[in-house]
C-alpha cells in the first residue's frame, strides 16, 4: 500500500485575495493619525466613510462607492464633533444613516443625502450624549431597528433606542455597567442577545443584553485578549490578542465555558494588533495585522482541530485600518466572497482587497452562495425592549432573486412549530412583496418626474461650478441608469413568472 497524504476537503481551499487596479481604489484620502486600535472605515454598497483630521474637531469622508480614482482635495466631510472621531458605523438596515464616536464624549447620528454630500456636514440628526467620557465603539443590533450600542473611557456601554420620542431618544435605555477598565472590543451573536467585550483588563465577558448580567467571564492569563468576535451560529468565539511570551495569538472558545479555550494559536513575535474578521456564510476567518500589508484566512469548524489553514494574502502596503463590504454588496459574477478595504496611510490610498473562489464557470455559484442576512430588521426596537430575540431575516445572493426569507425563528425561548414558521414565512413574503410593488410604483413615479434631460431635473441640478460638482452629476446619472436597469430585470422576471403560469393553466386537465 503506497502512502497518499491527508488533504481535508474544501471549496474554499483555493480562495485567493486580489486588490484592486489603481483606477479602482481611493487616492488622496487623508487618513486619521488616531492611535486607537479601531478600523477607523466602515462600508455599504452606496458608500464608503473614512475617519480623517479636521481642524478644531473631529471629521469623516463619506464618499459614493462608485466615485474611485483621486478624490478632489476639497471633497466635503461630516464634521460636526468637537473632537477626533474614534469609530464610525453604517446602519445595517438603513445605508443612509451613521453612528460616530467621538473624544468629545457624545455620539452622533448623521443621515447622507442620496447622492452623497456635496458640501460639509456639520449639523447631525440627532445628537446623544449621557458618557462622561470619550467614546470609542458604536456597534448597531444586528437584527432590531434603531438600537445602538456605545461603549465609552467611563467603563459603560449604553443602549439607545433611536426611534423613542424627542425628549426620551438623548437618553439611554439600558446602562451596562459590569466592566471595570476600558472596553476595546464589542460583537453581537446572531440574533443579538448576547454581547461579547473585551476589556483592558485582560478578561473577557458574555453579557445578556436584555438584563445587563455577566453570563460568562474568562480567568485564563496564558492569553492576554484585545479583540474579540463571535462565529456566527457556531456558539463559538474568536480572540485575538498576546501569549505570555507577548507573541500574537488567537483562541477559540466555547460560549458557555470562558474558563479553558478550545484551542490557542501563536502566530509571530509582531505588535501590531490583529483585527479579526468572521464570514459566518463561508465559515471563513480573516485575520489582518495592523501595520502589516499582509492577511491570514483560515476555515473554522465546529469539530477538532476546530481551526484549519487556508492562505495568506500578502502585500507590501501596510493597513492602519479596514473596512467590509457586507455579502450584498459583493461582485457574484466573480465568485468574489468577502472584500477588504484597506487604509493605507503613507500612500493615503483606500485599496480594495476581493478574496475570490476560483471557479472557470460564468454562472452563479449557489453552493459558495447561501442564503444571508439581509438589510430588513427582523424587530422594532420596542419588540427588541420587550425581550424578543430574532435570528436575522435572509436574502439570497442570486442576480434577479431578492426575496427574503425568515431563519429558524423563536417564540420567547423556545423554536417556533413548522405552522408557526410556515405562517410566519408567509405573512413576511406577502408583506414583502406588497413592499416591493409600492417601491416600484414610487420609483416609477419619481423617475417620470426627475428624468428630465437624461435623466436629471435641471432645477434641482445647478450647471457644476467645480469638478466635484461634475463628479457628483455623473455619479447621479451612474445611480439612475442603475435603479432603471433592476426595474427593467425586475419586470422581465415578473413577465417570464405570468406566463409560466399561463402555461401550467392551458396544460393542467379540466375537471377533477
Amino acid at each position: 500500500m503506497s502512502w497518499r497524504p491527508l488533504y481535508r476537503s474544501s471549496k474554499f481551499r483555493h480562495v485567493y485575495g486580489k486588490p484592486a487596479n489603481k483606477e479602482y481604489c481611493y487616492d488622496g484620502v487623508p487618513i486619521t493619525r488616531s492611535v486607537q486600535d479601531n478600523y477607523f472605515c466602515s462600508v455599504n454598497p452606496k458608500f464608503i466613510a473614512v475617519v480623517t483630521e479636521c481642524a478644531g474637531g473631529g471629521a469623516f469622508y463619506v464618499i459614493p462607492i462608485g466615485q474611485t480614482g483621486k478624490i478632489d482635495p476639497l471633497q466635503p466631510k461630516v464634521c460636526g464633533h468637537k473632537g477626533n472621531v474614534l469609530d464610525i458605523k453604517w446602519n445595517p438596515f438603513d445605508d443612509y444613516i451613521i453612528a460616530s464616536s467621538s473624544e468629545d464624549s457624545t455620539v452622533k447620528i448623521w443621515e447622507i443625502p442620496k447622492y452623497g454630500i456635496s458640501k460639509n456636514i456639520t449639523n447631525s440628526k440627532l445628537d446623544l450624549q449621557s458618557h462622561s467620557r470619550r467614546v470609542g465603539i458604536v456597534e448597531w443590533h444586528p437584527t432590531a431597528k434603531d438600537i445602538l450600542f456605545s461603549a465609552g473611557y467611563d467603563y459603560r456601554i449604553m443602549i439607545w433606542n433611536l426611534n423613542s420620542g424627542e425628549q426620551l431618544i438623548r437618553n439611554p435605555v439600558k446602562i451596562l455597567d459590569c466592566h471595570k477598565d476600558v472596553i476595546l472590543s464589542m460583537s453581537f451573536n446572531t440574533d443579538g442577545s448576547r454581547l461579547a467585550t473585551s476589556c483592558k483588563d485582560k478578561k473577557m465577558r458574555i453579557i445578556d443584553c436584555h438584563t445587563g448580567g455577566v453570563l460568562q467571564e474568562s480567568s485564563t492569563k496564558s492569553h492576554k485578549t484585545n479583540k474579540v468576535l463571535y462565529l456566527g451560529n457556531l456558539k463559538m468565539l474568536v480572540s485575538a490578542g498576546y501569549s505570555k511570551w507577548n507573541n500574537r495569538q488567537i483562541a477559540l472558545w466555547d460560549q458557555e465555558d470562558l474558563s479553558v479555550p478550545l484551542r490557542e494559536e501563536d502566530l509571530d513575535g509582531s505588535l501590531g494588533v490583529l483585527f479579526p474578521f468572521y464570514d459566518p456564510d463561508t465559515h471563513m476567518l480573516y485575520l489582518a495585522g495592523k501595520g502589516e500589508g499582509n492577511i491570514r484566512y483560515y476555515e473554522i469548524s465546529s469539530e477538532k482541530p476546530y481551526l484549519h489553514f487556508l492562505m495568506d494574502f500578502r502585500s507590501t502596503l501596510p493597513q492602519k485600518g479596514m473596512g467590509v463590504m457586507p455579502k450584498r454588496g459583493l461582485d457574484v459574477s466573480t465568485c468574489e466572497v468577502f472584500r477588504f478595504y484597506k487604509l493605507v496611510t503613507i500612500k493615503s490610498l483606500i485599496e480594495p482587497v476581493s478574496m475570490i473562489v476560483p471557479r472557470r464557470s460564468e454562472s452563479y455559484q449557489e453552493d459558495i452562495y447561501p442564503m444571508t442576512a439581509g438589510a430588513q430588521p427582523a424587530l422594532t426596537a420596542q419588540e427588541w425592549l420587550n425581550g424578543t430575540n430574532k435570528d436575522p431575516i435572509l436574502m439570497s445572493l442570486k442576480p434577479g432573486c431578492n426575496r427574503p426569507q425568515l431563519s429558524p425563528l423563536k417564540k420567547g425561548n423556545e423554536l417556533l412549530g413548522p405552522s408557526d414558521h410556515v405562517k410566519n414565512e408567509q405573512v413576511a413574503v406577502n408583506t414583502f412583496q406588497e413592499n416591493k410593488e409600492q417601491r416600484n410604483t414610487e420609483k416609477v413615479q419619481e423617475q417620470r418626474k426627475n428624468l428630465i434631460s437624461n435623466g436629471y431635473d435641471l432645477s434641482e441640478c445647478p450647471v457644476p461650478k467645480t469638478e466635484n460638482e461634475l463628479l457628483q452629476m455623473f455619479y447621479r446619472q451612474q445611480e439612475e441608469i442603475r435603479r432603471l436597469r433592476e426595474l427593467v430585470a425586475q419586470r422581465e422576471i415578473r413577465v417570464k413568472q405570468l406566463e409560466l403560469e399561463i402555461k401550467n393553466v392551458r396544460n393542467s386537465p379540466v375537471g377533477y
